[in-house]
């Protein structure tokens, strides 16, 4: 069994889970029977769990939206999809390895999934640059839609990016250009396009892919304009105050959800989408499901009406006269 990963404020939960671990192994090489102890013990992880996870705050969220052991973009293609093909490159620079996508089949429908994929490994991350895509990245998932679009198959897109690449390199090629125009193009898109939010959403490096019909956030991901480190950096020129920024950002799903920026939150597994992450691709399936059945009988007219009208609605504001 893989050694768990535990964050800073699930210390208790590792105490006990260590406690169970080392009586499994007492078990197993004695002849002593202490099943009910391990089993009681168990119990009383699974609640401190439950307790410690109804009351996170948003940086602890934002800790385990970025957490390593997290499920990517490739494990629910693997779990929810099938007959996957893996499509490469922007038939203009290179393959961006950030963005993964290709045709498949969702219950047995043909479709489009692309999605950003962080990378397990240190070699892995250095190829896939840490989810953080450069133009060609964004001009393959375009490619992607548009062939999608021609082929009247629905898009599905999943979110996992701490941003769009910032380097010289990507500036040159046009990276707010290629951010911008897929915007735009998925707008306008003329097939259904439901987007799910599995990490880190961050600022316009998600967006150039999270245009779409539906949207859906797991739990405990985040989705924002900026980094909380980014905003504090700003700010308050100090990286330190990440923490007072996340609180003030608005980052997590049911904030976002209370403003109509999502459409729908998955709940996770206890202890999150890590700790199961085929409940957690089941979880997630079922809601994949129902929000292409919202979407699948729409004609081009309406969904492209109603796309629109959900963009047109984002942000809450009040109208104050003149004089008061």
């Amino acid at each position: 069994m893989a050694k768990k990963t535990f964050l800073d404020f699930e210390t208790p939960i590792a105490e006990l889970e260590n406690k169970i671990d080392e009586l499994r192994y007492v078990q197993t090489e004695s002849a002593v029977d202490i099943s009910a102890e391990i089993t009681q013990l168990a119990k009383k992880s699974q609640q401190l769990t439950k307790d410690i996870y109804s009351d996170l705050t948003p940086w602890q969220i934002t800790k385990i939206a970025r957490h390593a052991e997290r499920p990517y973009a490739q494990d629910y293609i693997n779990e929810i999809f099938t007959h996957f093909v893996e499509l490469h490159g922007d038939r203009h620079f290179a393959d961006d390895l950030s963005i993964i996508g290709g045709l498949a089949r969702f219950n047995g429908t043909p479709c489009m999934v692309i999605g950003q994929q962080k990378g397990r490994d240190t070699k892995e991350r250095g190829l896939r640059n840490f989810g953080m895509s450069k133009p060609e990245g964004y001009r393959k998932a375009l490619r992607l839609m548009k062939t999608a679009e021609k082929f009247k198959l629905p898009v599905f897109t999943f979110v996992d990016t701490p941003g769009a690449y910032p380097g010289i390199d990507a500036e040159e090629r046009g990276q707010s250009e290629a951010i911008g125009r897929n915007i735009f193009e998925m707008a306008q898109l003329e097939v259904p396009i439901i987007v799910t939010i599995i990490g880190e959403g961050g600022s316009g490096g998600a967006l150039a892919i999270s245009v779409g019909d539906q949207v859906l956030m797991l739990q405990y991901s985040i989705y924002s304009v900026i980094s909380p480190e980014g905003c504090a950096s700003i700010l308050w020129k100090t990286s330190e105050k990440a923490q007072d920024a996340a609180d003030a950002l608005g980052i997590t799903a049911h904030r976002l959800k209370a403003l109509g920026v999502i459409d729908k939150i998955v709940n996770e597994p206890v202890g999150g989408a890590h700790r199961d992450t085929k409940q957690m691709a089941t979880f997630l399936k079922r809601a994949l499901t129902d929000a292409y059945r919202q979407l699948s009988d729409l004609k081009t007219p309406e969904l492209l009406q109603r796309r629109f009208d959900r963009l047109q609605s984002y942000g809450r504001f009040t109208d104050i006269k003149p004089g008061k």
